[in-house]
């Protein structure tokens, strides 16, 4: 194996209060959404971009589990092949959005829809500057919302070259890569893979009803009632990953793997 270069801490939190959830049952999340809110009146937004089948319906169960919340505002907005992104009248929506969610489904329409278009660029520069606004994505909905993420690999073939695919994702936690239903789903595998072909990046495997809420000017704090485990790269002393045959075992050591749960806090830009 040869020696891993030193790599750069990941990017600070953005003013906008972003939350990540890796999937499941969401109204304790749509719960702690309402409590953000500057009112309860205020505009939401749920994007089911991601979702292909029957995204009205997703929109409808949401907003109504909000209205019972006492947020009665939840609007379906809605990106696809029909809808474009810049539209102005979506654009007129992002930019009033008090809180805007980001549905479940396959995160790939995420990146196919959204790269390159102003929308992409008005999001991004909300949850840099505002603070007070808030975005939310669940499953694919989070895992797109880091600099990269994972749409393929499963299983123990995961740690074999080749065996993942890691492409762009929307770059609004520009430090992280997420991957969500981890625990369930037994993801550890290609996470690890996907840490070692980037290891400048911090690796959140979020398990169900579980996920991680960045505020400003506060460490990332985990919530919810399972675990996030943290793959930490950084600080690799070694690894074959780069040239690795297709279908060889890929190896790297020096991996700093945490397990967290509710209330655990993540220092993004430590040196440890």
């Amino acid at each position: 194996m040869t020696p891993a270069a030193p790599l750069p801490a990941p990017a600070t939190t953005p003013q906008g209060t972003i939350v990540v959830l890796g999937g499941g049952y969401d109204d304790p999340t749509l719960a702690l959404l309402a409590g953000l809110l500057p009112t309860r009146t205020a505009a939401i937004e749920i994007l089911t971009t991601a979702t292909v089948e029957k995204p009205a319906r997703t929109h409808a169960a949401y907003a109504r589990v909000l209205a019972e919340l006492g947020c009665p505002q939840a609007g379906h907005l809605q990106v696809d092949e029909d809808h474009p992104a810049d539209a102005p009248a979506t654009l007129a929506r992002l930019r009033a959005a008090a809180l805007v969610f980001v549905t479940g489904g396959d995160q790939e329409r995420l990146t196919e829809l959204l790269l390159g278009t102003e929308f992409l660029a008005v999001l991004r520069q909300r949850c840099r500057h505002e603070a007070g606004f808030i975005l939310a994505g669940t499953s694919a909905g989070a895992s797109a919302l880091g600099a990269h993420m994972i749409v393929g690999g499963r299983g123990w073939r995961s740690l074999l070259a080749g065996g993942i695919e890691v492409i762009p994702a929307l770059a609004i936690l520009p430090g992280l890569l997420i991957d969500q239903h981890f625990v369930e789903r037994a993801r550890y595998p290609r996470l690890l893979h996907a840490v070692l072909a980037h290891p400048q990046l911090l690796g959140l495997g979020l398990s169900e009803e579980t996920g991680i809420i960045f505020r400003p000017g506060q460490p990332p704090e985990v919530f919810g009632d399972e675990v996030v485990v943290l793959v930490d790269g950084r600080h690799l002393t070694a690894t074959n990953y780069h040239g690795r045959p297709p279908g060889q075992p890929i190896g790297g050591q020096g991996f700093q793997v945490s397990l967290l749960v509710a209330g655990d806090t993540i220092a993004l830009n430590s040196n440890q």
